[in-house]
């Protein structure tokens, strides 16, 4: 099968969460856990094994690093992304992000619903970058690549 069964984010080095971050990051795992396409292509040069895959994410040397395996536990891939075409997409989303937790405080759900649209175009246009970022490395579908930006996005914010 062609998933991700079990998603892990290696946050020891970061600071902790705002309860804001947390439930974005809670919200994005449940999410694709419940439904998600990842499968690593086949290559020439070497045996793929097949899933459901384990992936956990971290940043390292200020890379953003997916390490997976099969849930037996064999090493399948890791591959490493610079974070420089995240930085101004997650700069943009977290900002984004700010104002719709305050609007949900104080405004009516009209300039909710505005904020919202754009926080989902945000959101789409990290996924595109993510999307290009992992081709020929992974195949992700678009729903995949925004639950997966998401906790980009928990782990940029802390790093």
């Amino acid at each position: 099968m062609q998933r991700i069964s079990k998603i892990e984010i290696d946050d020891r080095n970061l600071p902790p969460p705002t309860p804001e971050i947390e439930q974005e990051r809670k919200v994005a795992m449940f999410d694709l856990l419940e439904e998600n396409t990842f499968g690593l292509p086949k290559r020439d040069d070497r045996v793929v094994p097949d899933g459901p895959y384990c992936v956990e994410l971290s940043i390292r040397d200020k890379r953003l690093v997916f390490d997976v395996a099969t849930e037996t536990g064999e090493k399948a891939a890791e591959f490493h992304l610079s974070l420089s075409p995240f930085r101004q997409v997650v700069k943009d989303y977290w900002a984004i992000c700010e104002s719709y937790f305050d609007a949900v405080k104080n405004m009516p759900p009209s300039q909710i619903e505005t904020i919202d649209m754009a926080r989902r175009g945000i959101h789409n246009e990290g996924a595109r970058i993510l999307e290009e970022r992992l081709e020929a490395k992974a195949d992700v579908d678009h729903d995949t690549a925004r639950r997966l930006f998401t906790l980009i996005c928990v782990l940029h914010f802390g790093g």
